[in-house]
């Protein structure tokens, strides 16, 4: 888990704090700071700066839980806990000023803007180019990277968001593109000279493991050319060019397979595994600092053991959407009766909490040995030891597999070697409907993000227009207790003009005067 034995920062406009010398990347506590001018001098410096930007890694309200509500938004789960919030994010209606919602924006470009700093100021060092290079890269990978979730979220071809440079960073104001493929231009840009620059993951010693590379840079160009294919037909070929890059880049990336269908899919998320062959990005988490996702799934109250939070809960329509026998489902889901061991002792699940008779199992793995191993001594800010993926090689492969179906071409082998990690029987002239099944069943409850495919594909107005269902069982404490199938959140209005992008918080507008997503 150790990143790099030097200070951490955080740069805010012209303000440099640092952070002090942890044995983790994630251990970033501010314990004093330091002039512009008095930085910027060595290679700990310039180190410390790139180490800045994952500092976002251990805030909840990014890849903890922030981002997650627009996850939520799916037909996958539903919010666990009353919440108004968030309710009215998942129900599109939100304005923007929701605490759920109203703080991912300016985060974004609070990476984007140390990146900048990074960009301007790490050329002139006198440097080992080495250490140059892979900083460079980093702040062009992170910014490149930034972009990717802004523009996914926010822009469209009305408008993009607004681009920040080095080279225009000192501007007091920035508009909106009039088109969103100007943002996927520049993220190209900046991840191709991210790629050029970044060494492979299996040059990084221990202490550097988590840290941006080359298959990272690639496997976003391909992510990025996913969503511009929605105004391009063309860059489906530029999806299968990356996507090949990451399997052929020498670093040996593939999928956790022994031919154990019942045990490889759900060892990919145990903290052994946090940086084998299958995670290309992740959130680097520890016991103190990082991604608090598992315990905001784990058991609200976590029968009086830990401090669970209870969020989301899986739909049935999850649960039935899996393949009879596929084993991800298990490894996804835990429903009344399943066995499954928590703190040592092996039990049954139940939930006197939960709103669809389901729980999300696929980040527990934590949770199997007594908390003193792997979680955060306060339940009130549960992180892991587990870092949470970003991009895993299975979505490499889909994306491929995806990226020849929309060219007319044959995605067999791509999609069946995913089946075939599960166990599953290979088919034969794959099509849409079954690459849909495919990144539903893998990726349920993760940042790759059903919603967003869903819009993307134009299936969201469809499948929200049907109401949530779970099983409401008659004792809530018993794991043997029988169910009636209940609905647990009503059918909802997604309107594909408006609703699939999400509105910019209003206090980012005023700042920087632009104007709103239309319809929000």
């Amino acid at each position: 888990m150790k990143f790099n034995r030097y200070i951490a920062l955080a740069l805010f406009g012209l303000s440099i704090s640092t952070q002090s010398c942890n044995k983790s990347f994630t251990d970033l506590t501010p314990q004093g700071s330091t002039t512009d001018a008095a930085f910027w001098n060595s290679e700990s410096d310039a180190i410390a700066a790139a180490n800045g930007l994952y500092e976002h890694f251990s805030d909840d309200n990014m890849f903890g839980r922030g981002l997650f509500w627009f996850l939520n938004a799916s037909d996958d789960m539903v919010t666990g806990r009353t919440d108004a919030g968030s309710a009215a994010v998942r129900n599109f209606t939100a304005t923007g000023t929701e605490s759920r919602i109203n703080s991912m924006y300016k985060k974004f470009y609070q990476i984007i803007q140390r990146a900048n700093t990074i960009l301007t100021k790490v050329p002139a060092m006198p440097i080992a180019d080495d250490v140059k290079n892979r900083v460079l890269g980093e702040a062009y990978f992170m910014r490149g990277y930034a972009y990717f979730y802004l523009s996914q979220y926010y822009g469209d071809q009305r408008a993009g968001v607004p681009i920040v440079t080095e080279e225009n960073m000192e501007q007091l104001h920035f508009d909106r593109p009039s088109h969103v493929r100007e943002n996927f231009e520049q993220i190209q840009a900046d991840l191709l000279q991210a790629a050029e620059l970044l060494p492979l993951v299996t040059t990084y010693g221990a202490a550097d493991l988590g840290r941006a590379n080359k298959d990272a840079a690639y496997a976003y160009l391909a992510k990025t050319n996913v969503q511009w294919a929605r105004y391009d037909q063309g860059k489906w070929a530029e999806v299968v060019k990356y996507c090949d890059m990451v399997t052929n880049s020498g670093s040996g990336r593939a999928l956790i397979d022994t031919d154990k269908p019942l045990e490889d899919f759900a060892s990919v998320f145990f903290i052994e595994n946090n940086y084998s062959s299958e995670y290309i990005f992740s959130v680097v988490s520890n016991r103190t600092r990082g991604s608090i996702l598992p315990g905001v799934l784990f058991e609200n109250t976590g029968y009086g053991m830990y401090n669970g939070w209870g969020y989301f809960h899986p739909t049935l329509e999850l649960y039935n959407s899996f393949e009879e026998g596929d084993p991800r489902r298990s490894a996804t889901i835990l429903a009344f009766g399943d066995t499954y061991t928590l703190f040592g002792q092996e039990r049954k699940y139940y939930s006197a909490n939960s709103q669809t008779g389901f729980q999300f199992n696929k980040y527990m793995h934590p949770f199997r040995t007594p908390a003193s191993q792997h979680l955060n001594p306060s339940g009130d800010y549960p992180t892991s030891d587990l870092n949470i993926p970003l991009v895993r090689y299975a979505d490499i492969l889909l994306m491929k597999a995806e990226g020849l179906i929309q060219q007319g071409q044959n995605a067999d082998v791509e999609i069946n070697r995913v089946r075939n990690r599960a166990g599953l029987a290979a088919i034969q002239g794959a099509d849409m409907d079954d690459l849909k099944q495919e990144r539903r069943s893998e990726f349920a409850a993760e940042y790759t993000d059903r919603h967003s495919d869903l819009v993307r594909w134009g299936d969201a107005q469809a499948a929200y227009a049907k109401p949530a269902t779970g099983r409401i069982h008659a004792d809530k404490t018993k794991p043997e207790s029988t169910f009636t199938v209940s609905e647990v959140w009503s059918a909802r209005n997604f309107n594909p003009a408006i609703h699939h992008v999400w509105p910019i918080p209003p206090q980012d507008l005023s700042n920087a005067k632009i104007a709103q997503n239309e319809g929000w």
